[in-house]
């Protein structure tokens, strides 16, 4: 097995330049081994002065020069694409209708399918392209009859496979991920920034959501959706507290509820339920969150889908541990069973299956099976 950035041919390359260190390493790279790159910076708002200042985003203005600084010292053509009307359909009114509807999105992984590896990749395609080049952690393996699997980087610690598990197998054909088998630490790829003369070789990771400028999330979903104050309710249905909007809540939660006493046992509280219908927030134990199955909707598989029933490990978050789960593909659902109970599962979240390192779909959960179901009739 072969790793994608190693071609028998050079290739055009579109490399997508958030303005951080990893893209623009990921460029170098791919320049490096003798691929014709082209860098370009995505415009995602109408007005980036809205979106995040100073070097936490993804999108700022700051970023957009710093990529095409880093692009310059390459030495590759540098274009910026104006994609903000695509972004803001496909991922900021994503974001607020999920919440809106009692889910817990993730804007990351919408971009990437919908934005990087879609309306991307589909006009590089269109302009003669050969592959989008990104910096994410993972890795594409190249099977000897040329068919490609997603794995998990070579580093764990830098793993990002769990956002990119929405490719689908055409869209793996046409990608690059130069760092995915880079075994060094985060300081060594600054290092090797640094050693190319790029600027951005001591700025800070990007963190938080690049269109919720403050970091505000629950008053940025407060502006679009208005303030509706409602109940917090515990599982017999007996109010304990008030709310100003469901959506600002998530399965899971404990910060932030605002109770006015303790439960009877003294112990936290956490949220269990959120019911946009009535905009009504249940909370009660810890024991309370245990996940034991889910149903996920609208899976997506990195190559062919399984034919039946499987044991695969499960990750259900950026950032989360494995789990192993018996998932199913049925009809247009993924039914999953849990080995050992799980919590803070929420509907909106994506399931990713992993068979080893290899990347075998992702879904978004729709409903979840609780070992101690929810009894608030609220």
């Amino acid at each position: 097995m072969t790793d994608t950035p190693q071609r028998t041919r050079p290739l055009r390359v579109l490399a997508a330049m958030s303005g951080g260190v990893d893209s623009a390493v990921a460029a170098a790279r791919a320049a490096e081994a003798g691929h014709d790159v082209t860098g370009v910076h995505l415009a995602l708002s109408a007005n980036p002065q809205s979106f995040r200042t100073g070097a936490r985003g993804c999108c700022t203005i700051e970023d957009s020069r710093d990529a095409r600084r880093a692009a310059d010292v390459i030495g590759i053509p540098f274009y910026v694409w104006d994609l903000a009307d695509r972004f803001r359909e496909d991922v900021v009114e994503d974001f607020v209708a999920e919440y809106e509807a009692g889910r817990t999105p993730n804007p990351c992984l919408r971009c990437n399918e919908k934005i990087k590896f879609a309306a991307l990749l589909d006009k590089a395609l269109a302009l003669g392209f050969d592959a989008v080049c990104t910096g994410h952690y993972a890795k594409i393996v190249t099977l000897p009859d040329g068919s490609r699997e997603l794995h998990r980087a070579s580093d764990m610690a830098k793993d990002q496979s769990y956002v990119l598990g929405v490719l689908d197998e055409r869209q793996l054909a046409h990608a690059l991920f130069p760092l995915g088998d880079t075994l060094t630490t985060k300081d060594e790829i600054r290092a090797e920034a640094e050693r190319r003369g790029l600027a951005v070789a001591k700025k800070p990771d990007s963190h938080d959501i690049c269109f919720i400028a403050d970091g505000d999330t629950q008053g940025f979903l407060a502006k679009r959706l208005g303030k509706a104050e409602g109940d917090i309710v515990d599982e017999s249905g007996t109010k304990v507290g008030t709310h100003e909007g469901a959506y600002g809540f998530t399965i899971g939660q404990r910060k932030g509820l605002r109770i006015g006493h303790p439960a009877a046992d003294g112990k936290p509280r956490y949220v269990l339920d959120i019911s946009p219908v009535d905009n009504t927030v249940t909370v009660g134990p810890a024991a309370a969150l245990d996940v034991t199955g889910l149903t996920a909707i609208r899976p997506r598989w990195c190559g062919t889908a399984p034919a039946g029933p499987g044991v695969y490990t499960a990750q259900l978050r950026a950032h989360g541990g494995e789990t192993e789960v018996r998932a199913e593909p049925v009809g247009g659902e993924l039914h999953v069973t849990f080995t050992e109970p799980v919590r803070g599962v929420a509907p909106g979240q994506a399931i990713v299956l992993y068979d080893d390192t290899r990347v075998v779909g992702s879904a978004t959960i729709a409903s979840t099976v609780r070992r101690q179901p929810v009894t608030s009739t609220s």
